[in-house]
């Protein structure tokens, strides 16, 4: 496997063609002879070999290796005290191992350098101890690169290394720094039970698949950059200050420890380091799947301290907060967006619906979902944007949050809201939690329910501006037409006359006939006494006496308008104070 790229050794030349191949083979000159380990005759090779003990520095730098001479090597630098192989320095810049590389379990008690390295095989470093720096930067793996359980004392560097395939670093220990700028994840990237004690850098790194985090500890301060599919931290534990920089990623925060602030970001423009753009390919490159949007979402805080969470630019379509606790105090800073109402007209039996948009949360869909026995939709598709969306658990009603703990949701976010500020956003959960409220048939008695099935109906909960002024116009109408059916008198009453008269000057009173108000016989609808009605009614509206004299009727009619039409004028100007304040 030659490259362009310049040496800084001697190689070993072996296969060399000046039209095709001028350099050859690469390999470093094993001491005392001038070709590589893989080049050796077999005599010379088992001299070496026999020569070495545990613990030995090495030098094999561009060597190609085989799965049987690897094999050799690390039995010559077997250590029967621990019954594994113990390197000291050892150097494999460049090297080339074809087959599985099997360093489980070795010790390397000096710096381990596998720069540039080429891995074809199956890297297996599984309980490997690296007592000083382990530098795998730029390294290719083309198959599975397994580092379960083990421990980096020093630096661990994974600069620009490319993984084909999963990568595992469970249980692995990092007692100095990790370094995996630039890398590049084609799997997985298993980093379950990683427990890294000085890291204050993950990143940035790509992966089109998943990284695995769950269980993971963080001892220091740490900001994680990563471009993924997935992010999974369930039961991550943050043990100091936490800042998650992330892209395109689905996060998983079930159950994740916070003790103390940590932030999950919309990173909205591509990483760089060292002046360079960080390579997307293999979330954006051909062959991959349209993604309209780089926005996290966020797919559950189930059992986390919400307390310490902040959550900016992020989408919360999906997000279960059922188990969280402390909701009241979560941050939601940027544009954050949640699950819409299913759109266009729906029928409920014979009745036309329209559901008037707001913000739900994931609970919500799930629970009318399953109560509407609303199927979930074939697999491989996305849930129609007409239909409330069935969650994970919706063949079983009893793992489906009920509409009471739904309503405590609600509640604890509105409050975030009110504390951020944000009237509008917290005007949406109010409305959620009424709905909940609403059809809670346990928790919320019903006379209690029965007002709310009004306060929804006059207003919308005191949120639907159109519903309280629609109702304020319906119900002024109807006060109009009943003044004049029924509540404006025939004939104006008679007036009362005072005056003197000549020639003694006495003063005189005139009293006119005044009979009592009487309704109508004649035409009763007509633009005199549609006046009169529309001047009592609009007075009615703001408390004010209109000063006509009414029928009988007509009075009870007056003093009903004036409590319930200025009700209704008031619940429309609370919901646009809903909407506009600040």
């Amino acid at each position: 496997m030659s490259t362009s790229l310049p040496l800084s050794w001697q190689p070993c030349g072996h296969g060399a063609d000046p039209a095709s191949d001028p350099v050859g083979c690469r390999g470093v000159h094993v001491p005392g002879h001038t070709v590589c380990l893989a080049h050796l005759t077999d005599t010379d090779r088992t001299s070496y070999l026999t020569g070495l003990t545990s613990g030995a520095d090495i030098d094999h730098r561009g060597t190609p290796f085989t799965h049987d001479l690897l094999e050799g090597l690390l039995q010559a630098l077997h250590d029967p005290s621990i019954g594994k192989p113990h390197l000291g320095r050892a150097l494999f810049v460049e090297a080339q191992f074809f087959g599985e590389a099997g360093f489980i379990g070795a010790q390397f008690s000096g710096d381990a350098w596998f720069v540039g390295a080429q891995f074809f095989g199956d890297a297996r470093f599984s309980r490997a101890q690296f007592s000083r720096d382990a530098r795998f930067v730029g390294a290719q793996f083309s198959s599975r690169a397994m580092f379960v359980g083990a421990q980096f004392s020093g630096d661990a560097r994974f600069n620009e290394a490319q993984f084909s395939a999963n990568a595992r670093f469970v249980e692995a220990q990092f007692s100095a720094n990790a370094w995996f700028v630039g890398a590049q994840f084609s799997g997985d990237a298993g980093f379950d039970r990683a427990h890294f004690e000085s890291a204050s850098d993950l990143g940035p790194l790509v992966c089109a698949g998943r990284i695995i985090l769950s269980g993971a500890v963080f001892v220091l301060p740490v900001t994680l950059e990563i471009a993924a599919k997935e992010v999974v931290c369930e039961r991550t534990r943050w043990e100091s200050t936490a800042t998650m920089r992330l892209r395109y990623a689905t996060v998983d925060l079930s159950h994740t420890v916070l003790t103390a602030p940590a932030a999950v970001i919309t990173h909205t423009t591509p990483f760089i380091y060292a002046g360079r753009v960080v390579r997307e390919d293999l979330l954006t490159g051909p062959g991959m799947p349209p993604r309209n949007s780089d926005q996290v979402r966020v797919v559950s805080v189930q059992g986390v301290d919400a307390a310490y969470l902040v959550l900016t630019d992020a989408d919360l379509t999906d997000c279960l907060f059922s188990g969280a606790f402390h909701l009241d105090q979560i941050r939601l800073e940027g544009h954050t967006t949640f699950a819409p109402v299913p759109t266009g007209w729906h029928r409920r039996r014979i009745w036309p619906v329209h559901w008037t948009g707001r913000r739900t949360l994931a609970e919500e869909h799930h629970w009318r979902a399953q109560s509407a026995s609303q199927p979930p939709p074939p697999s491989g598709h996305a849930s129609s944007p007409r239909r409330w969306r069935p969650g994970p658990y919706h063949s079983d009603p009893d793992l489906i949050p009920d509409p009471v703990d739904i309503a405590a949701l609600y509640r604890q976010l509105r409050k975030a809201f009110e504390d951020g500020k944000n009237e509008p956003g917290a005007a949406d959960f109010y409305y959620g939690e009424c709905e909940m409220r609403r059809h809670d048939l346990t928790g919320t008695p019903k006379g209690e329910r029965r007002l709310l099935w009004a306060y929804w109906l006059l207003s919308g909960y005191g949120l639907r501006v159109s519903r309280a002024l629609g109702w304020l116009a319906i119900a002024m109408l109807l006060t109009i037409t009943l003044l004049m059916g029924f509540g404006l008198p025939q004939d104006s009453p008679k007036q009362e006359a005072t005056g003197t008269v000549p020639p003694g000057g006495g003063k005189v009173t005139f009293e006119i006939d005044k009979d009592d108000p009487q309704n109508p016989t004649g035409d009763r609808f007509n633009s005199e006494r549609f006046e009169k009605a529309l001047n009592i009614t609009l007075n009615s509206v703001v408390f004010r006496s209109s000063g006509q004299n009414l029928t009988t009727a007509g009075t009870y009619i007056e003093m009903a308008s004036r409590f319930l039409e200025p009700a209704l004028l008031a619940l429309g100007v609370l919901a646009v104070r809903g909407r506009i304040k600040r």
